[in-house]
């Protein structure tokens, strides 16, 4: 398949996401493919959280809106653009790329699956038992706008075999599995990681309450999710209490809420200090990935130091937020909304299926 043929099936596939919301789905004539998969999506979306607890329409909403959103020819054409000599140079080798998918929040995996076919390879995928209906869906789409890709997407249930480059995505304890059972094939192994805020203080309501949307989205099971923040000593959190408020209606959501209820309780018959405002818990701990529905925090007198030590510890970090106060951090808000060009880990998948021979 030529590069173009690929691109414009991700621009259909990004123009039949949009169609789709929380509060409305509106069928637009000029998408291809309507008939044959608007009305099944929509009972797909329903069906989700039936799948997955943690798939609730309102989630799995926002991943189809961000992936409308990523997937226009405007997006896609500046993500390969920098790529424009390394395609030229690149093996013209078809590659059969294994993908072992995570299935924490709706869709986490599509990058890679885009990446491979984007590149010209070929995708034996794997998903995740926790997302196992998402994905298919969508490639059986984008092969029915190009049917050249139907020999390129694999889904498989058992054994990975026959393949010859690795992405595989899990926890810190399957990752030494993945590294020693693929030691012999190229391949990109993802671990745990933890996304922080730093505050100053100066923070503003709008910018809390933007921090609320990194923490509380997808309930805060992504590794782009702020896990912890880092405040100055002596901070009040008043203000980050008020302006959170407004996520509040997350503890009338049953998994989410024994999440609460269990943790506090852990945590409370531990003896530690805790602060609380009925649905989320902050407790100040040196450790990056917090349990669902609290919040870690530390203070720091130096920003200096904590820029430092952040470096230091830049394999367990995957996003930092705040108002420029440490290099390449993010703004309030936006964890949840990567580019095409942002990559996880900060492993640039593109170049790496480019160049592994």
């Amino acid at each position: 398949m030529l590069q173009n043929e690929k691109k414009q099936s991700f621009i259909a596939l990004g123009r039949f996401l949009s169609q789709f919301s929380e509060t409305e789905n509106t069928r637009n004539e000029s998408v291809l493919g309507n008939d044959l998969f608007f009305d099944d999506f929509i009972k797909l979306i329903a069906l989700s959280q039936s799948h997955n607890g943690w798939y609730t329409p309102e989630q799995v909403h926002f991943a189809i809106h961000s992936w409308a959103e990523a997937l226009t020819e405007e997006n896609i054409e500046k993500w390969l653009s920098a790529y424009s000599s390394e395609f030229e140079k690149a093996d013209k080798t078809e590659k059969t790329v294994a993908l072992i998918l995570a299935g924490n929040i709706p869709l986490v995996g599509f990058h890679d699956f885009l990446s491979v076919l984007i590149t010209g390879n070929k995708a034996l995928i794997k998903t995740s038992s926790n997302d196992q209906h998402l994905l298919p869906f969508l490639a059986k789409y984008l092969i029915f706008v190009d049917e050249n890709l139907k020999d390129k997407i694999t889904f498989v249930e058992g054994k990975l075999e026959n393949f010859d480059i690795v992405i595989a995505t899990g926890s810190n304890n399957t990752a030494r599995y993945f590294e020693y059972y693929f030691k012999d094939k190229p391949s990109i192994i993802r671990k745990n990681r933890n996304s922080v805020a730093i505050l100053n203080g100066k923070e503003t309501h709008e910018e809390l309450e933007a921090l609320g949307e990194d923490i509380f989205r997808y309930f805060g099971l992504g590794c782009r999710n702020v896990s912890k923040l880092f405040v100055p000593k002596d901070y009040s959190f008043d203000a980050f209490f008020q302006a959170i408020f407004k996520y509040q209606d997350v503890i009338h959501y049953e998994k989410y809420a024994n999440n609460y209820d269990y943790n506090k309780a852990v945590f409370l018959m531990s003896n530690f200090k805790l602060l609380d405002n009925g649905f989320l818990t902050l407790k100040e701990d040196p450790s990056y990935a917090s349990p669902i529905s609290s919040v870690f925090y530390e203070s720091y007198e130096n920003i200096e130091d904590l820029q430092a030590r952040l470096e230091a510890d830049a394999e367990q970090i995957q996003c930092i937020v705040s108002n420029d106060l440490a290099q390449n951090s993010i703004s309030f808000g936006q964890t949840q909304k990567p580019r095409l060009w942002d990559y996880a880990d900060n492993v640039d998948t593109i170049t790496f299926l480019l160049t592994t021979k």
